[in-house]
């Protein structure tokens, strides 16, 4: 979770935390109960998404469905109003800014869940809950695999950087990213992931949580990457642990991605950076090629034959 995190790099508790943030963390609490939930700007369409080829949609912060060839994968989900720590009933956290584009309801059981680390802006664990089925796989970094109920889904592996796992059609390995991966001050054994997957004719890379690193060069081979779901968000002033829109771009290029999927924004207020400025900083980036960003609202699709 980056709030809860000091410019040293060395990750809080909750107690911690609230002691040092005082009033600030209070009064941001107080606005949030007031505040509503935007609704999502775009709904996917899923109904009519074709079974070849590559189809996206963007359901908030790094929540993205993706269907390759009829094979469904969802990233890091996240559908809760709030993330944070349970006490009781309440979640004490941050609450989203909008809502998911499909709720989790009304979404069919994906046919694998991707968990890039164990931060509670990624791995929520009631979301989790409300997708667990024995129709789903999930993948996961090393030993994170407790903060689920595994009896409820198909199987669930760990993965560790190098190491990769069938899956259906799809061919999973994770990587190296440059992030952290406790959840709280004491797990630091957890790990984190960013993963490529290898489906038929298609790549596609997940980035899951990165700062910027020369580690995405590693990933790319002669087969071209189809598209890359890069995080462009929650950089100030947490630039140590999350890249920025043009290093998020730069990352990307070093895949040799065709197509640039950007996440990890627009969904929970996790730095100081504007509300827009991510995104218009990474199609600036993108300059003449604008047109390799895939999409830019919360809801919004991208297909690719």
């Amino acid at each position: 979770m980056a709030t809860l995190v000091t410019p040293s790099r060395k990750a809080l508790t909750l107690a911690e935390f609230v002691f040092r943030a005082g009033p600030i963390f209070w009064q941001r609490l107080s606005e949030d109960r007031k505040r509503p939930v935007e609704p999502s700007p775009r709904i996917p369409q899923l109904s009519v998404w074709p079974q070849e080829g590559v189809q996206a949609a963007w359901i908030g912060h790094s929540t993205v469905l993706i269907c390759v060839d009829g094979f469904t994968i969802l990233t890091d989900p996240v559908f809760s109003t709030r993330i944070g720590i349970k006490i009781g009933p309440f979640t004490l956290g941050m609450k989203r800014l909008v809502d998911p584009a499909i709720p989790v309801s009304q979404l069919p059981a994906p046919d694998l869940i991707l968990l890039s680390h164990a931060h509670m802006d990624h791995l929520d664990r009631p979301s989790l809950r409300r997708l667990e089925s024995l129709k789903t796989t999930v993948i996961t970094a090393v030993g994170t695999s407790d903060l689920l109920r595994v009896k409820r889904y198909r199987s669930v592996h760990e993965l560790r950087w190098g190491e990769s796992r069938q899956v259906g059609p799809a061919n999973v390995r994770a990587f190296e990213v440059k992030h952290w991966g406790a959840r709280t001050r004491t797990d630091v054994h957890r790990g984190y992931n960013g993963y490529l997957i290898e489906a038929g004719r298609y790549r596609v890379v997940f980035g899951g949580d990165t700062a910027y690193t020369d580690l995405f060069r590693k990933v790319r081979s002669s087969k071209p990457v189809d598209l890359a779901i890069m995080p462009i968000g929650a950089y100030d002033p947490w630039i140590h642990a999350h890249c920025n829109p043009e290093q998020a771009l730069a990352m990307a290029d070093q895949v040799g991605a065709e197509f640039v999927l950007p996440v990890h924004h627009r969904t929970f207020q996790l730095s100081n950076e504007p509300y827009g400025e991510p995104i218009e900083r990474l199609l600036l980036a993108a300059g003449s090629s604008e047109d390799r960003i895939a999409l830019r609202e919360i809801g919004e699709e991208f297909h690719l034959p």
